[in-house]
């Protein structure tokens, strides 16, 4: 029986929702303790003097200590399981929050690099841990479909922090608590209880395959027997992989737009827009509503495509995003420099559709280059190195984006941004023309590693 006519039989598909809801939900919590920092920063400008180049640095510490912790525990977690990964990166990230928000009264550069760099190495459980599980509960032609949920997951982490973010920012009571206006150390010190819900409940509920939940021969993926294996044929298969490497590359594209439009847009609207996040404009509670919210349908879209149009195959529609991506942001620049964008509602209004379209773009690819595709070259056993090898290139490409852009917009302006995001989109998309040719050559030599795709 195809894939595609599978049948599963009564109650598998509810217990693998109620796995993947919970995986999900504890994924999106972990964001919730990442992007809290890009509300931070102004406040942060604010009481210590950080330059854009600073704060961008310290992004970049996260991103270095993230992609060098995905390549780490992404093979680890292959030997350990799914489960017991992405618990050890929540007890991490609650305990690295916390500590930012009550700690970094020290007010150095250093120590904020350095705490914040601790944080992006026990986050980095993550991805790898969640990956590894789903590839065992999902077949390769569910795998698209299933990355735009993980898009979703994500997308909820982000909705769920630009909303309470702004909250938090305006300051409240409760009872004899208070937390007063533009207090930013609270953004880092009340996240972290719902990391530590989610958590609980991933512990309790999860299993990491279908046979650990008494559901035995419904995902036999790519022929593997079992979820686990050694560190030595998981480096030594992933890292010879023929096709790991132009992934790899794209996805240091897709991160060095993704993080600079994500974690520079609070600076963007309060340098170059003149918004103040305490007074939750409207003009940036929709903007960072509607990002999470395309960015789903753009997921979903091109997981759904994968899928069901090209039939596993991720790269054509993924080197077909790169090149919108590059178009859609050339066309921003040029818009901008025209000099409309600005503090004037027009200005307002245009500055934020553009965050949204290259929001649109971004995180669709990636969903089905930094999710399926691991999940299709390693399989059940390997996908936890096979996703933190890709991944980690997401962040080393943001960590040598971030600081030239930031270096760059504290000499030029914010007029730079937006051109130096459209040349990592034509990269990427060459990337993925290159796997495309890749692949042909596979196929005519009769390497049956051209199935994953």
């Amino acid at each position: 029986m195809s894939e595609l006519a599978h049948k599963y039989p009564p109650g598998f598909r509810a217990r693998r929702g109620l796995n993947w809801g919970i995986i999900g939900l504890l994924y999106a919590s972990y964001y919730m303790c990442r992007y809290n920092f890009r509300f931070a920063t102004p406040g942060m400008v604010a009481e210590f003097g950080f330059s854009t180049f600073q704060i961008t640095g310290m992004l970049s510490a996260w991103s270095i200590a993230y992609g060098t912790g995905q390549l780490v525990n992404g093979l680890l977690t292959d030997r350990i399981g799914g489960k017991t990964a992405m618990l050890i990166g929540a007890v991490g990230t609650i305990t690295i929050n916390l500590i930012f928000g009550f700690a970094s009264f020290a007010g150095t550069f250093t120590t904020f690099a350095a705490i914040w760099l601790m944080n992006g190495y026990l986050q980095s459980f993550g991805a790898p841990g969640m990956i590894k599980m789903n590839a065992a509960w999902f077949r390769r032609t569910e795998r698209g479909t299933f990355a735009g949920v993980f898009g979703f997951m994500i997308q909820l982490g982000q909705f769920a922090i630009n909303n309470l973010a702004p909250i938090i920012l305006a300051g409240f009571v409760v009872g004899t608590w208070v937390v007063a206006k533009d207090d930013w150390h609270y953004l880092f010190r009340i996240p972290p209880f719902i990391v530590a819900t989610a958590a609980i409940l991933l512990a309790f509920f999860v299993k990491e395959t279908p046979e650990d939940a008494g559901h035995f021969g419904q995902i036999e993926s790519e022929g593997d027997a079992g979820s686990r294996t050694n560190i030595r044929e998981s480096f030594l298969t992933i890292f010879t992989h023929p096709l790991i490497w132009f992934y790899a590359v794209a996805y240091a594209c897709t991160g060095a737009v993704r993080n600079s439009s994500d974690q520079l847009m609070i600076l963007y609207f309060h340098d170059q827009l003149k918004l103040n996040m305490a007074d939750k404009p409207a003009a940036v509670l929709w903007t960072v509503n509607l990002m999470p919210l395309v960015a789903v349908l753009g997921s979903f879209s091109a997981g759904i495509v994968s899928d069901k149009f090209f039939k596993g195959h991720r790269s054509p529609v993924a080197m077909t995003l790169y090149f919108v991506e590059c178009a859609v942001i050339l066309t921003a620049a040029f818009v901008i420099a025209t000099g409309v964008v600005g503090p004037t509602p027009v200005g307002i209004f245009i500055g934020c559709l553009f965050l949204v379209l290259v929001a649109l773009t971004a995180n669709s690819t990636h969903a089905i280059v930094g999710t399926a595709a691991p999940m299709d070259i390693g399989g059940r056993k390997m996908a936890g190195f096979a996703s933190g090898v890709i991944d980690s290139f997401q962040y080393y490409g943001t960590a040598l984006a971030l600081p030239f852009t930031g270096w760059m917009i504290d000499h030029y302006g914010w007029g730079v941004w937006y051109p130096i995001m459209a040349g990592f989109g034509a990269i990427g998309g060459v990337s993925m023309l290159l796997v495309m040719r890749k692949q042909r050559r596979m196929h005519q030599a009769g390497d049956v590693r051209a199935i994953s795709r």
